[in-house]
C-alpha cells in the first residue's frame, strides 16, 4: 500500500522530510526579512517587554521582539540579538520537519494526494474537500451543496465526501488538544476528533496494539499541562514549553476472514428516474452498474417516488423509468432492493433533486392544508402526509392508507416477474419524512438548526381530534391540547418549562400526551406495515427508523420526544416500535449505527449520545428476533470509516453471533468511481463477504 501511495504522489516519506529541511533555511531568511520590512506603527510595550500593535492590519506579531529607540526622524527601527535568530531558525526547523512527517504520514496512509512540497494551506484544503467543503484556488471556502460533488475547476483535489476521521481545523496540526479515550462522555468525543486518534469503545483497528488503550489529554493554551492517561503507542516531545504528540500513523484492522457474509447494495442516485417517469442517462448508469459488478457487489437500492408514478392523477401509475431500469439490473443479475417513497425527495441532507408529491395531492392540500404536518404556530409542512388522515376519505374519496396500498398492489402487479424470479429481495416502506417512521419534528425549511430539540408536529384538525377523543376517554378534556411550554425548534430542554428536569414531561398531563403522541407514530407504522405485508407476501419488508441522538443524555429526551419516541431515562420508548415490528415480520433499518463517524456536530453541548442510542435500539430489536439492516448515514471513501461500518456490521465478540442482514452504501456518484475509492471499496465488499484481504494492517 505504501509503495503504490509513493508512486501516486512520486515520492518518498523520507525524500519529503529532506526536501523540507534543504527548504527551511531559505524560508527561515525570507521570514525574517520579512519581519525586518513590515513595519506598520510604533510598537507599543507590554508586559514582560512584549511588543503590540494599534494598527488593524499588522500581519505579523512575534511575542520575542524587545523595544528598540525611535530614531530621531520618528520611524521605528527594530533588530534582534543573534542568539535570539538562531534560536527561532531551530524552533522552525523543527516545526518544519514535524509538519514534513505529518504530510508523509498522510500522503502514505490517509489516501491524501498532496504535492511534494505541500505546506499547511494544502493539508487544511485536502482535510475540508473531504469534509465537503468546496475550496477554490485562491483559498474561498463554502460548504458544497450536494454528497458526491463533482471536482471543482483549478483545485488540487477533488471535492469528496465528508469522511468519519477528519482533522479540525481549527486545531494545530502539531498538537492534539484534550483528547481522551473513546467517548464515553459528549466531551470526550468532541475533543478527540482527529484522524487516526479517536476511539469509539474498544475498537481493534484503531491506533493501539490492543484496542483498548487510553489517549491522553495533551496540550492545554499557554503550554500548561493538562490531565494525562497514557499515551496510544506514542511519544510527548517538549519543545518551547509545549508537548507534542508523536501519535503512530498506522491502524490496526480486524481481520474478517471467515466471517459471516453480508450482501452489499449500493443505493442509486435520489433522480436516476426523472419527474417525467424516464430514466436518466442510460448508459452512463449501464457503465456504472458494469463496475460495481466487478466488484462483486450483491445488488443496487433504489426510491420508487410517488410523486413520479402517480404524479397527475390519481390511481393513474406510469411505471415506464423504473421498469428501463429494472430490466438493466436483471440483465445484470442483481439483486434489488426497492422504497415504497411517499414523501418529497430535497430540502434534506444529501436531497440534490427535487421531487414533489403528486400534483392531485397538492391541489387537495391548497383546499384542506390539514393533510399536512402542521406546528403549533400553524405552519404546514407539505413532505408528507398527516398520519391524521391515515383513515380520513380526504384524497379523492380515499384515504391515505388505501392510496399507500393501492400504490403497492399496483408496484406488485407490474413486476410480479422480478418478485417471482427473486430479483426483488427487499421492500422498504416508507413511512413518513425521509422514509423514516418518525414526524417531522426538525424541519430545516421552518427555521431548525442542530440541535434545537424541534417542535410537535399534531397541530392540524385530524389529529387534535384523536388527541381531544384520547382526552375525553381519559375524563380530562382539557388535555386536549399540545403543551404551551415545550419551547420552539432551537430551544434546548433546559429553556423550557416542558421539558426541563423535573419539567412537565413527568408530570401526568405530559405523560399522557407524550403517550398518545407516540401511539399514533406506532399505530400508523402498524397500518402501512400491514397492507405492505398484504401486497409483498413472501418478500421480506423493512421499516427505517431514524436516530435522534442529541439530547440522549438528559432526562427528558427532548428531541427524541417531538420526533415520536417517548424514551425518557425512566421508559424505554423502542421496545414497542420493535414489537410492531415483530408482528409483521418485518426488518429494521437503522441510520444511526453509522452515526459516530459525525465530526462536525458539537456533541459536547447537545449532551448527544449516538452509541448510546444505536445500542438501546438495536438491543430492542434483536430482543425481538427482528433483522436488522444498515446503511452509512454519511458518504465514506476512506479505510477508517470503511472499518468503522465493518466493526458495526458485525459487532466483535458477541455471544449470539448477531450482525446485519445486509448493508447498503450511500451512494452511486462519480467520486465513487474513482480510481482509488474503487480499489478501497472493493477491499470493503471483500470483507463485508467474509474473505480475506492481502494488505490488512495489523
Amino acid at each position: 500500500m505504501a509503495t503504490d501511495m509513493q508512486r501516486l504522489v512520486g515520492t518518498s516519506e523520507d525524500d519529503d522530510e529532506e526536501d523540507m529541511e534543504m527548504d527551511v533555511k531559505e524560508e527561515d531568511d525570507d521570514e525574517e526579512d520579512d519581519m525586518e520590512k513590515h513595519i506598520s506603527t510604533p510598537p507599543l510595550v507590554g508586559v514582560d517587554g512584549l511588543i503590540g500593535s494599534c494598527s488593524n492590519n499588522n500581519r505579523f506579531h512575534h511575542p520575542q521582539i524587545h523595544e528598540q529607540g525611535s530614531n530621531p526622524g520618528g520611524g521605528a527601527r527594530r533588530s534582534r540579538p543573534l542568539e535570539e535568530k538562531e534560536r527561532t531558525k531551530l524552533r522552525e526547523r523543527h516545526r518544519r520537519a514535524i509538519t514534513a512527517r505529518i504530510l508523509a504520514g498522510l500522503r502514505r496512509h490517509g489516501n491524501y494526494n498532496l504535492r511534494v512540497r505541500a505546506d499547511i494551506n494544502d493539508v487544511i484544503a485536502a482535510l475540508a474537500r473531504e469534509a465537503g467543503w468546496v475550496v477554490l484556488p485562491d483559498g474561498t471556502t463554502f460548504p458544497s451543496r450536494s454528497q458526491g460533488s463533482k471536482p471543482i475547476s483549478g483545485t488540487s483535489a477533488a471535492v469528496t465526501p465528508l469522511s468519519s476521521e477528519m482533522v479540525p481545523q481549527q486545531a494545530p496540526l502539531t498538537s492534539l488538544r484534550g483528547i481522551s479515550s473513546g467517548y464515553r462522555s459528549p466531551v470526550d468525543y468532541n475533543a478527540s476528533r482527529m484522524k487516526g486518534i479517536y476511539v469509539p469503545n474498544s475498537s481493534p483497528y484503531d491506533s493501539s496494539s490492543r484496542g483498548q488503550s487510553q489517549i491522553p489529554s495533551a496540550l492545554g493554551d499557554g503550554g500548561e499541562h493538562l490531565n494525562t492517561q497514557a499515551l496510544i503507542g506514542g511519544s510527548v516531545e517538549s519543545v518551547d514549553a509545549k508537548q507534542i504528540v508523536d501519535v503512530p500513523s498506522k491502524l490496526q484492522e480486524r481481520d474478517f476472514a471467515g466471517t459471516p457474509y453480508i450482501p452489499v447494495y449500493v443505493m442509486l442516485p435520489l433522480g436516476v428516474v426523472n419527474v417525467k417517469s424516464e430514466l436518466v442517462d442510460p448508459d452512463g448508469l449501464l457503465k456504472q452498474l458494469r463496475i460495481l459488478k466487478s466488484l462483486n457487489v450483491d445488488g443496487v437500492t433504489v426510491d420508487c417516488w410517488w410523486g413520479v408514478v402517480e404524479a397527475h392523477a390519481p390511481q393513474e401509475y406510469n411505471w415506464n423509468g423504473y421498469r428501463r431500469l429494472f430490466q438493466m439490473v436483471h440483465e445484470l443479475k442483481f439483486k434489488l432492493q426497492v422504497v415504497m417513497s411517499f414523501h418529497e425527495c430535497g430540502g434534506n441532507v444529501g436531497d440534490d433533486v427535487c421531487i414533489p408529491l403528486p400534483h392531485w395531492v397538492a391541489e387537495i392540500g391548497r383546499s384542506n392544508p390539514d393533510i399536512f404536518f402542521t406546528d403549533r404556530e400553524g405552519r404546514r409542512n407539505p413532505e408528507c402526509l398527516s398520519w391524521g388522515i391515515d383513515k380520513e376519505r380526504v384524497l379523492r374519496g380515499r384515504t391515505a392508507i388505501e392510496v399507500y396500498f393501492d400504490y403497492m398492489r399496483s408496484f406488485r402487479a407490474e413486476f410480479n416477474e422480478y418478485f417471482e424470479d427473486g430479483l426483488i429481495s427487499m421492500i422498504g416502506v416508507g413511512l413518513g419524512p425521509c422514509g423514516e417512521l418518525r414526524y417531522p419534528s426538525n424541519p430545516v425549511k421552518n427555521g431548525w438548526r442542530y440541535p434545537g430539540i424541534g417542535e410537535f408536529q399534531c397541530y392540524d384538525q385530524y389529529l387534535l381530534k384523536s388527541l381531544r377523543k384520547a382526552a375525553e376517554a381519559r375524563r380530562q378534556t382539557f388535555w386536549a391540547r399540545g403543551p404551551d411550554n415545550a419551547g420552539c425548534y432551537n430551544s434546548q430542554p433546559q429553556e423550557t418549562g416542558f421539558f426541563c428536569d423535573g419539567g412537565d414531561y413527568d408530570g401526568y398531563f405530559g405523560r399522557f400526551f407524550l403517550k398518545w403522541y407516540s401511539q399514533v407514530l406506532i399505530d400508523h407504522g402498524d397500518r402501512v406495515l400491514a397492507l405492505a405485508k398484504l401486497a409483498f407476501d413472501g418478500t421480506c419488508i423493512a421499516a427505517k427508523l431514524s436516530g435522534i441522538y442529541w439530547w440522549y443524555r438528559t432526562a427528558s429526551h427532548a428531541a427524541e420526544s417531538t420526533g415520536g419516541f417517548y424514551n425518557p431515562s425512566n421508559r424505554d420508548g423502542y421496545a414497542a416500535i420493535a414489537a410492531m415490528l415483530k408482528k409483521h415480520g418485518a426488518a429494521l433499518n437503522f441510520t444511526c449505527a453509522q452515526l459516530h463517524m459525525l465530526d462536525q456536530q458539537d456533541f459536547s453541548s447537545a449532551l448527544a449520545d449516538p452509541d448510546g442510542l444505536a445500542w438501546q435500539v438495536l438491543n430492542a430489536a434483536w430482543d425481538y428476533g427482528i433483522p436488522i439492516t444498515s446503511e452509512n448515514y454519511l458518504p465514506c471513501d476512506n479505510r477508517v470509516g470503511y472499518n468503522k461500518m465493518l466493526d458495526g456490521a458485525k459487532p466483535l465478540n458477541d455471544p449470539d453471533g448477531r450482525h446485519v442482514l445486509s448493508f447498503t452504501y450511500l451512494r452511486l456518484n462519480s467520486v465513487l468511481m474513482e480510481r482509488q475509492n474503487l480499489l478501497e471499496f472493493e477491499r470493503f465488499v471483500k470483507r463485508m463477504h467474509g474473505e480475506a484481504v492481502h494488505d490488512l494492517q495489523q
